[in-house]
């Protein structure tokens, strides 16, 4: 329970009258894929073991943050499935009181290994990255030819019940968009949710990767594939959905530059040092792993909680100053 002296209040809300009830979590700055938006090749200045938060201190946390109305988790990276038992980690979590929805977004390379376990776990739902149906450009766009042990990961979470799995594809003009229409077949054909993506300025790898606007292709596909708004949201993130007439295949875009959804941002992430980031797209953050490492107690963190989330901003400037993000995505955390 929180120690006295805390509020009563179980709503985050912030200074917009936004709801935060959605917490990112990196468990993990390292990746196993060098994709080109992301992460830098040869990058080498990942964040010191030492300084990453145990698997006590999040599950403290995280506590804290469920009481006061964080309802879903999803963990993140670099590729989460790269941190040491995390399973044993997500069966902690998915067992918080007031956690509701726990979920793993992944480049899908080690759910062959890990899948089964994080089933057991209490991880119901998966993201999975999948930038191209093509084995050589899958190799040119993530630095390492991993395109059949993802397709056997996608195969294998299916058996295990995953639902839904979302495959994230960045669109990127002039390198993939020639496969829109494609992918969209092959999730069709599947059953996963497909969930486009435009490129953020995060990062110096995210400024030079191609920016492409969904706005014309959604209404290309829509043509094509008869796609219809979605009004109900599937899952907790920023995509405005369209589904085909049937119901049996959803489509997602996430338009942080042609069309953003500041308004309805409902979310923060949490590094795996233990930092706070309140926008993608902005600076502001607090560091919590001080606290817990200081002998803080719950009603300091709570405290300080409230005052992260009035630093979050109500908007981001990607358009504005697509230079002001200089931290990598892999750092930040998906």
């Amino acid at each position: 329970m929180l120690s006295s002296g805390t509020s009563g209040t179980t709503n985050l809300m912030d200074r917009f009258g936004r709801r935060i009830d959605y917490l990112r979590l990196s468990v993990t700055d390292r990746c196993d894929l060098r994709c080109r938006y992301c992460m830098p090749e040869g990058f080498k200045n990942f964040e010191e073991p030492a300084h990453w938060l145990t698997f006590e201190e999040i599950e403290r946390l995280l506590g804290i943050f469920a009481r006061l109305g964080v309802s879903r988790v999803r963990l993140t990276g670099g590729e989460p499935l790269l941190r040491r038992n995390l399973p044993q980690l997500a069966e902690r979590l998915a067992k918080l009181p007031g956690l509701n929805d726990l979920s793993l977004s992944t480049n899908g390379t080690q759910l062959i290994k890990h899948g089964a376990a994080l089933k057991a776990a209490g991880v119901s739902r998966l993201n999975v990255s999948l930038d191209t149906l093509q084995p050589e450009r899958f190799q040119q766009i993530s630095g390492r030819a991993a395109f059949e042990q993802v397709l056997s990961g996608l195969a294998h979470a299916q058996q295990l019940g995953f639902a839904p799995i979302k495959i994230n594809m960045v669109a990127m003009r002039g390198v993939n968009d020639d496969e829109i229409e494609d992918m969209v077949s092959f999730c069709m054909d599947r059953g996963f949710v497909l969930r486009l993506i435009e490129t953020m300025p995060v990062g110096e790898t995210g400024r030079r990767t191609e920016f492409l606007d969904l706005q014309p292709v959604i209404q290309r596909l829509q043509r094509k594939f008869g796609l219809i708004d979605h009004i109900e949201p599937i899952g907790a993130g920023p995509a405005r959905y369209f589904r085909t007439p049937d119901g049996r295949f959803s489509l997602g875009l996430i338009t942080p530059i042609s069309q953003h959804f500041c308004e309805s941002c409902n979310r923060v992430r949490l590094t795996v040092d233990g930092t706070l980031y309140l926008c993608l797209g902005q600076e502001a953050h607090v560091e919590f792993r001080p606290l817990l490492r200081g002998g803080a107690s719950d009603a300091e963190i709570v405290t300080t909680i409230r005052h992260a989330i009035e630093l979050k901003p109500e908007r981001h400037e990607f358009k504005e100053q697509p230079h002001k993000i200089v931290r990598f995505m892999s750092a930040t955390g998906g």
